[in-house]
């Protein structure tokens, strides 16, 4: 296993990696045009493009070509970059100062990441690949993604979980597995296994301290979930359920180019009933519908709460707006089901237990038993 200085090593090889194969090259290129390129904001410091790429449009004819798919624009592109594969790449206007021009002139960018064939032929038999999203962080959706693996598995499954939540690694907490260590061997890292049927792999498991924080840019944490997808030795798996970070970033483009061959079958988005869960739900449906990642649907999570002393419900996360089921009609997807709020939920995570184990005959567990039998179905048409 990995002692603590084996993890000391590793983290060390991650940092030298990601700084040889990116971050030395970009920092080089923005320097080189930073006398000349380089914005000045009123009080004379300057604003790096990369910082504002995505917060506003393009100024060029003002709005953000929508046309060109997520995948086909690199991380330090303009707004307006046609796409690498476009017979435009390196040659439009609004390629002008871009740190890939060469590149994509060349043609060189259209060519395939070999990573993409590595990441298929490494999951080759693992029959449903599962990514669990959501819009906005503190849904549930780890605990989500945990019950889910404890639910397959349960089914005499083979189930894995990788968590590629970097920042926030809770699913070592949530499976029962902090303090494991992450074996190596010559076919690659072996996951950490809950019994039999539950294998898990996490960052969580190479932290020398649980306590340490994760201080990543994009690069490192891409390089890391790249490793993960191509170095894993997950063997047959029946299902393998991919817990991601809130929102629509880095990693969840990186984790959707990686798998673009390797017949992933959708995305399984976790919200809360009210608008403010909602409304970030929505970006994510329309952020799945533009890199092309099918939906297998929606789960509403803390779906009411019911007394266990006078069995009243009651709608703490209120609805407002008609909660998920509404928004699941209006925008065509599914939804898998709702699991209600339940202090079982919070003290199975804590002990890392299975809701069938902790209380098998309660509300919650049921439910998500039956969303596990709605995801099959939609996996299994």
């Amino acid at each position: 296993g990995m002692c603590a200085m084996d993890r000391g090593r590793f983290a060390q090889g991650v940092l030298c990696g990601a700084i040889s194969a990116g971050a030395v090259v970009v920092a080089a290129e923005w320097f080189k045009r930073a006398r000349s390129a380089t914005p000045q904001c009123a009080n004379g410091s300057s604003v790096r493009s990369a910082d504002v790429a995505e917060a506003a449009p393009s100024a060029e004819k003002g709005s953000v070509d929508t046309s060109v798919p997520l995948q086909e624009r690199p991380e330090n592109a303009p707004e307006s970059c046609p796409g690498v594969s476009s017979d435009a790449a390196g040659k439009a206007s609004s390629c002008a100062g871009c740190p890939n021009q060469k590149l994509c002139a060349s043609g060189e960018a259209k060519k395939p990441d070999p990573a993409v064939a590595d990441v298929k032929e490494r999951l080759k038999d693992v029959k449903r690949k599962i990514l669990v999203l959501s819009g906005k962080g503190g849904v549930g959706k780890s605990t989500v993604s945990a019950q889910l693996s404890f639910g397959f598995a349960a089914r005499n499954m083979d189930a894995g979980l990788l968590d590629v939540d970097i920042c926030g690694p809770s699913v070592p907490r949530m499976l029962g597995l902090v303090g494991q260590d992450v074996h190596q061997s010559s076919e690659g890292w072996s996951p950490v296994y809950v019994d039999d049927k539950l294998a898990v792999m996490s960052i969580g498991f190479m932290l020398p301290n649980q306590d340490d924080a994760i201080i990543w840019r994009g690069p490192r944490k891409n390089g890391l979930i790249k490793q993960f997808l191509t170095d894993v030795n997950w063997g047959p798996l029946d299902a393998l359920i991919i817990d991601t970070p809130p929102g629509t970033s880095d990693e969840h483009l990186s984790i959707v180019t990686y798998l673009q061959d390797s017949a992933i079958d959708g995305a399984v988005i976790v919200t809360t009933p009210q608008e403010v869960s909602l409304m970030d739900v929505r970006k994510e449906i329309n952020f799945c519908k533009k890199v092309g990642l099918p939906i297998i649907g929606v789960i509403e999570n803390m779906s009411g709460f019911v007394c266990p002393s006078c069995n009243h419900e009651e709608k703490i996360f209120a609805p407002s707006s008609g909660g998920a089921e509404e928004m699941c009609a209006k925008m065509h997807v599914p939804l898998l089901g709702r699991i209600p709020l339940d202090g079982h939920v919070a003290r199975a995570g804590d002990a890392g237990l299975p809701l069938s184990q902790l209380s098998p005959d309660s509300k919650v567990a049921k439910a998500v038993d039956a969303v596990i039998t709605r995801i099959l179905e939609q996996t299994d048409k």
